[in-house]
C-alpha cells in the first residue's frame, strides 16, 4: 500500500506508540538509533533515553496542562541502541489527548551534526533547556525548587563546557544556531 512505503521511507524518524512502546517505526528511526525495525517493534521507548530520571521527565512534561492539546516538541539528549547520546528533535500528537500515552505519532531527527553532546549532568541539561527557552535564573531558580545563585553556579558551569563567554553565545550553541 502507497501509505505503507510513505511512512516506511520518509526523511525524518517516525514511531507509532502505544503506552510509550514502539509499535511501529519507519527505517529512518531505525537509523537514527543504530538498529533495525524489527529490533525497536514492541520495544520500551524507555531504552532509548539516556536514564530512567530523563524518561520520567519527559513522560512528566507530557501529563501538564500545556501539553494537553496532545501536541508536543522539543529537543533533547537521546541515547542510540549503541550507547552513543546524541541531540534529537521530537515531536509528537497523541491519538488519544485526553490519556497522552495511550497512542501517538512521534518524529525524530538527529541534530548531532549541528549540536554535539557535552557531557553534562541531568541537572545541568535542565538548566540549559530552560535557559535555550529564554527563562532567567530567577524563573529557573522557581522551576526547579532552586535558588536563582545555584542557576548562576550551574550557567557558569555550562559557559565553560561550552567555552562560551556570554549567555547569548551559550544560548547559540546550545540551540545549534550559527555564532
Amino acid at each position: 500500500m502507497m501509505t505503507d512505503v510513505i511512512f516506511d521511507h520518509a526523511p525524518v524518524g517516525l514511531a507509532l506508540l502505544e503506552d510509550r512502546v514502539i509499535i511501529r517505526c519507519n527505517l529512518q528511526f531505525a537509523t537514527i538509533f543504530t538498529t533495525s525495525v524489527s529490533e525497536l517493534t514492541n520495544k520500551p521507548v524507555a531504552s532509548l533515553y539516556p536514564t530512567v530520571d530523563d524518561y520520567d521527565r519527559i513522560g512528566a512534561q507530557l501529563k501538564l496542562p500545556q501539553a494537553q492539546s496532545g501536541l508536543y516538541n522539543d529537543e533533547r539528549i537521546m541515547r542510540r541502541v549503541d550507547g552513543q547520546l546524541f541531540w534529537c528533535r521530537v515531536r509528537g500528537k497523541s491519538l488519544t489527548p485526553d490519556q497522552a500515552f495511550q497512542s501517538g505519532v512521534w518524529s525524530f531527527a538527529d541534530l548531532s551534526a549541528e549540536r554535539p553532546v557535552v557531557d553534562l549532568t541531568p541537572r545541568e541539561r535542565e538548566v540549559a533547556i530552560l535557559t535555550c527557552r529564554g527563562l532567567s535564573a530567577k524563573e529557573i531558580g522557581r522551576h526547579l525548587d532552586l535558588s536563582y545563585r545555584t542557576i548562576e553556579t550551574h550557567r557558569a558551569k555550562l559557559l565553560e563546557k561550552f567555552e562560551a563567554r556570554k549567555l547569548p553565545e551559550l544560548v547559540a550553541k546550545l540551540s545549534g544556531m550559527p555564532l
